[in-house]
């Protein structure tokens, strides 16, 4: 603070602040010992006792609630109080922060517009649920069978049957890209999706399909209809 021009005499005034303890009840009472001289700073201290009185009187815990003097965030719109978000129990910094300002909207051109803004970050909170094992085994809805992507016309003939299927309540995919067959094959192993269906050019020529039992690894060459009652009865 001295290298940055601030005054001995001013240090010694704020010092204080750097040895709060006690409640958020014994906080504010310090504070507004220290600002007793001050109507804007006893206006804050006030609008702080609001927010721990809110906190206590709608039932939420106000022991979360913690009075920080000393909290201070990279930007520089703020004109009022500021707060983080943390996660007591994990050590990964706060997962959400804002605050106050008066006149943000200035920059943009809506003078006089005051608000309060805040923001989380979403790879902290991954971080903080996976730390303390609050992801669940959710199984998704899977198809009943997945098309090989091939390309770009095979796709299209895929996707015109995809939709007679699903007219005919046979769930059906198509793989999003063209990759290896073998890296499609093992997305449908890991999905323990039963069908897969091949529909390269020598299947569309002759429209028809090549249906893969997953499970027992037998395959079958088709038509649509025949395609139809064989996924609907399986």
């Amino acid at each position: 603070m001295l290298s940055k021009g601030i005054s001995k005499e001013a240090i010694e005034k704020v010092q204080p602040l750097f040895n709060f303890n006690g409640s958020n009840k014994d906080k504010l009472s310090q504070l507004r010992n220290m600002l007793s001289a001050s109507e804007e700073g006893l206006k804050g201290v006030e609008d702080l006792q609001f927010v721990v009185n809110s906190i206590e009187n709608i039932g939420l815990q106000s022991a979360l609630l913690s009075i920080d003097v000393t909290l201070a965030r990279g930007l520089n719109y703020y004109t009022g109080a500021i707060f983080e978000v943390e996660v007591p129990t994990v050590k990964v910094g706060s997962v959400g922060g804002g605050g106050r300002y008066d006149d943000l909207t200035g920059i943009f051109g809506l003078k006089g517009l005051g608000g309060i803004g805040i923001s989380f970050g979403l790879d902290r909170i991954y971080l903080a649920l996976e730390e303390l094992n609050l992801f669940k085994n959710i199984s998704l809805p899977k198809p009943k069978v997945l098309f090989i992507n091939f390309g770009e016309k095979e796709a299209l003939y895929a996707v015109n049957t995809i939709k007679q299927l699903r007219q005919n309540k046979v769930s059906a995919e198509l793989y999003p890209d063209k990759v290896k067959m073998k890296k499609q094959m093992g997305y449908a192993n890991k999905r323990s999706i039963e069908f897969v269906i091949l529909a390269g050019t020598s299947e569309i020529k002759d429209k028809k399909y090549t249906l893969k039992n997953m499970q027992s690894g037998n395959q079958k060459n088709c038509s649509l209809k025949e395609l139809i009652k064989i996924l609907k009865n399986a």
